[in-house]
């Protein structure tokens, strides 16, 4: 499974977000087709002008839901600044509303190719690719999470995962079963120290961590 760094693929749109923000204390804003169509067009405006992908989108009296397709270099936190900004300026000019149109905060849920599922198949399967299940004394350690860790920021919370492979130089056998675990042990106190939690470590090559 070689995965290409994001950084060498700025042209490609991989990265595919569902969003969703409610306005100011939920209020009931877009109650007639005028004004359902008037944010419509102001999202897809801001969309085309900033060269984010609008997939799909619908509004909600006192939401908005979209799904963009993103290039890697546009992170969320400013795409979502940039969209809740730029709609509500065009919004309040068209209809004189009293701002801000948007409440604090938003969901932003990513919808990646690669499912979860696969990745832990494709992890999990790896003693069996490599054929160390077949030694005596098979180099493989495990570890997982009992429950799952969620974790949180000022008015949000999130799960970010990352699929990360170790080699060791020349790929010479170094860890045993016994080294193995005592590894994932100390990245799991290295990581509690740091706060950013280990959740799944199916072998001594390859954790996942979430951060």
């Amino acid at each position: 499974m070689l995965l290409e760094p994001l950084n060498t693929i700025s042209w490609a749109y991989q990265l595919h977000y569902y969003l969703c923000f409610r306005t100011r204390r939920r209020r009931s804003v877009f109650i007639t087709p005028e004004h359902v169509e008037v944010l419509d067009a102001a999202l897809r405006e801001i969309c085309e002008r900033h060269d984010y992908h609008l997939l799909q989108a619908k509004v909600y009296p006192d939401h908005l839901r979209c799904l963009l397709s993103l290039l890697p270099a546009q992170t969320i936190s400013k795409v979502i600044q940039t969209i809740k900004a730029n709609s509500a300026r065009l919004v309040n000019a068209q209809f004189a509303l009293t701002p801000p149109l948007w409440g604090r905060g938003f969901l932003a849920r990513s919808v990646g190719r690669v499912r979860l599922g696969v990745v832990k198949q494709y992890i999990s399967g790896q003693a069996e690719h490599h054929g160390y299940d077949k030694r005596v004394r098979p180099p493989v350690s495990r570890y997982s999470a009992e429950e799952p860790i969620t974790l949180t920021a000022a008015h949000a919370s999130f799960e970010l995962n990352h699929h990360l492979v170790f080699a060791t130089r020349y790929r010479r056998g170094v860890f045993d079963s016994a080294l193995g675990a005592a590894l994932i042990q100390y990245w799991q106190r290295v990581a509690s120290a740091r706060g950013s939690p280990l959740i799944v470590s199916p072998s001594c090559l390859i954790i996942r961590i979430s951060w």
